[in-house]
């Protein structure tokens, strides 16, 4: 069985959207592109050079895999090129439009597909970008390990990683570095379910009771 490993570039606030520059991604009026690329250091290279060591197949969303299809092939010299044009693309998309790139694959019945796949043999499976997938995968408790490059700059709005209605749960920190320039590069592996419990150490007040009702009465 394969493993699903999503990595991403998010901002403070949890938004990944197009990380890698203006043109790449501007639906929704998204006016920050290449809001990464200040930051980018030698760790975060030397992340990145280590994510891409092991083999590995793209599991992608259709745009994301349109952004990578139109870019990738025409950069070919680049070692993430090279690599990126040499592995399986597996693609989660509904449309029935030919996937061009060489060596791309369409999962046509969504995440019962990825499923199917993450069961079957071969390399694991690296998500880039993607964002609509992780709601569905994390439903279906499909990811098994994510890495998370958190830069140190609010973006306000944007397609989000963890976006509203995600499924809860917890996550076990595996590795973490800080880059020169602030950026935090850390493992998360699934925990469980959200453990939670209270600091308090005496019985509520009258006030603190009222205060609560208040609150149930707002919703």
């Amino acid at each position: 069985m394969r493993k699903i490993v999503g990595a991403a570039f998010v901002s403070l606030d949890g938004v990944m959207q197009a990380p890698g520059g203006p043109d790449e991604d501007p639906t929704g009026g998204f006016a920050f592109g290449g809001w990464t690329s200040p930051y980018w250091d030698e760790k975060l290279g030397a992340a990145m050079e280590t994510l891409f060591a092991a083999p590995f197949d793209l599991l992608l969303g259709r745009k994301t895999y349109e952004i990578f299809a139109a870019h990738w092939p025409h950069y070919a010299e680049n070692p993430i090129g090279e690599t990126f044009n040499r592995v399986a693309k597996h693609v989660v998309t509904s449309s029935t439009a030919p996937l061009s790139w060489a060596n791309s694959h369409a999962i046509n019945d969504g995440i019962e597909g990825v499923a199917r796949l993450k069961a079957s043999n071969g390399p694991d499976l690296l998500i880039q970008g993607s964002s609509a997938l992780y709601p569905a995968l994390l439903e279906k408790s499909l990811i098994d390990r994510v890495l998370l490059m958190t830069f140190p700059v609010v973006l306000g709005t944007g397609k989000r990683l963890f976006a509203q209605g995600v499924r809860p749960g917890a996550l076990k920190l595996i590795d973490s570095k800080v880059s020169t320039t602030g950026v935090l590069i850390a493992s998360y592996e699934p925990a469980g379910a959200v453990e939670h419990g209270s600091f308090a150490t005496k019985a509520p007040s009258q006030a603190e009771l009222a205060r609560r009702e208040k609150m149930k009465r707002e919703g």
